[in-house]
C-alpha cells in the first residue's frame, strides 16, 4: 500500500468513525436513542422504581434522571417511600424479562459505583419518560445530567394533572414556599412552587426569595458556577423576579428552608398554576 492509500484510508476511517459519533454529540438530539450505547440486554431484575439488572452487566443500572419512591436496600434506619412497592411493580412491569439498550448520559456513573442510564425497550419505549406519565417517578436533574428535561416535565405535568400514581398521595404534593410547612421537609426531597418576591445577586451568587424576611422565608440559592449556566441558556435567574416558579431539590436549613439550584432545569418556570391556586398543605 502507498503513502497516497494509506491517508485515503486514515482519512475514510476517521470520517467513518466522526460520522457514526457525531450523532450522538449534536446540539438537536432530542432522544436519548442518539446518545451513546452502553450496553444491552434482558432486564433480569428490577430493584426499585428506578434500579435495575441487566443480563451481562455486573453492575446495578440506575434510570438517571427520575427519582422514583425508594425502598430500604438493607438501609439501617431507612423508612420505605409510600408506594415504593407500586412504583417497583410498575417497572417491573414494563421491563421484566425484556430487552433495552442502556444509553449513556453526561455521567456515566454515580457516587455508588451504578451505571447511569436512559433506558429504551426493545421496541422504542423510553422506560423514563413512560414512568413519569404513569406517575410513578418525579424528574430528578443534576448539573451533569440533565437532557431531555422539556420531555420529561410534560411528562410528569401529565401525570400530576390527572393525579396519577404518586401525585394522588399528599407526601408527593407540591409544595407552597410556605416556611413553616417547609420547616417539617428538611432533608427531603421536594418540588416547591411560589412566587418569587425578591431576586437579589450577592458576591456572584443569585438568591430567590419568596417572601419578605430572607432570614426566615423560603429561598432557592444559585451558587455563581450554576448562574453562568443560566447565563450559557441565555436565562438570567434575576428575570424571575414576580413569577410563580417551581423549584425541586433537597431542603435544607439556613435561615430558614433553602433549595440549592445548581442547574437550570431544576427550576420549571413554564408550569405556572392558576391565579389563586391553593398550595398549602
Amino acid at each position: 500500500m502507498d503513502s497516497g492509500q494509506r491517508i485515503s484510508r486514515f482519512l475514510f476511517v476517521v470520517l467513518s468513525a466522526v460520522w457514526l459519533v457525531w450523532p450522538a454529540y449534536a446540539a438537536d438530539v432530542d432522544s436519548p436513542a442518539a446518545l451513546p450505547v452502553f450496553g444491552r440486554g434482558v432486564v433480569t431484575d428490577v430493584i426499585d422504581g428506578a434500579v435495575i439488572r441487566v443480563e451481562g452487566i455486573d453492575v446495578d443500572i440506575r434510570l438517571v434522571s427520575i427519582q422514583a419512591p425508594k425502598l430500604p436496600k438493607g438501609r439501617i434506619g431507612f423508612k420505605t417511600w409510600p408506594l415504593a412497592d407500586e412504583a417497583r411493580e410498575a417497572l417491573t412491569a414494563l421491563v421484566q424479562g425484556r430487552s433495552v439498550t442502556l444509553h449513556s448520559g453526561t455521567t456515566p456513573r454515580d457516587r455508588n459505583g451504578r451505571v447511569l442510564a436512559y433506558l429504551v425497550r426493545d421496541d422504542g419505549l423510553w422506560i423514563q419518560q413512560e414512568l413519569l406519565r404513569l406517575g410513578w417517578a418525579r424528574v430528578y436533574t443534576f448539573a451533569d445530567n440533565r437532557r431531555f428535561a422539556a420531555q420529561l416535565y410534560e411528562a410528569e405535568r401529565d401525570a400530576r394533572t390527572a393525579g396519577r400514581g404518586i401525585w394522588a398521595n399528599p407526601y408527593y404534593e407540591v409544595r407552597s414556599a410556605n416556611p413553616e410547612a417547609l420547616a417539617r421537609d428538611v432533608g427531603t426531597f421536594q418540588v416547591v412552587e411560589g412566587r418569587v418576591i425578591d431576586a437579589a445577586k450577592v458576591r456572584g451568587r443569585v438568591f430567590l426569595n419568596f417572601g419578605d424576611d430572607y432570614r426566615t422565608d423560603f429561598t432557592a440559592t444559585i451558587p455563581p458556577d450554576a448562574v453562568r449556566a443560566f447565563t450559557r441558556s441565555d436565562i438570567d435567574p434575576l428575570a424571575l423576579e414576580g413569577h410563580v416558579i417551581r423549584v425541586r431539590g433537597y431542603v435544607r436549613d439556613y435561615n430558614g428552608p433553602v433549595i440549592d439550584v445548581t442547574h437550570p432545569e431544576q427550576i420549571d418556570a413554564d408550569d405556572r398554576p392558576e391565579q389563586g391556586a391553593a398550595l398549602d398543605r
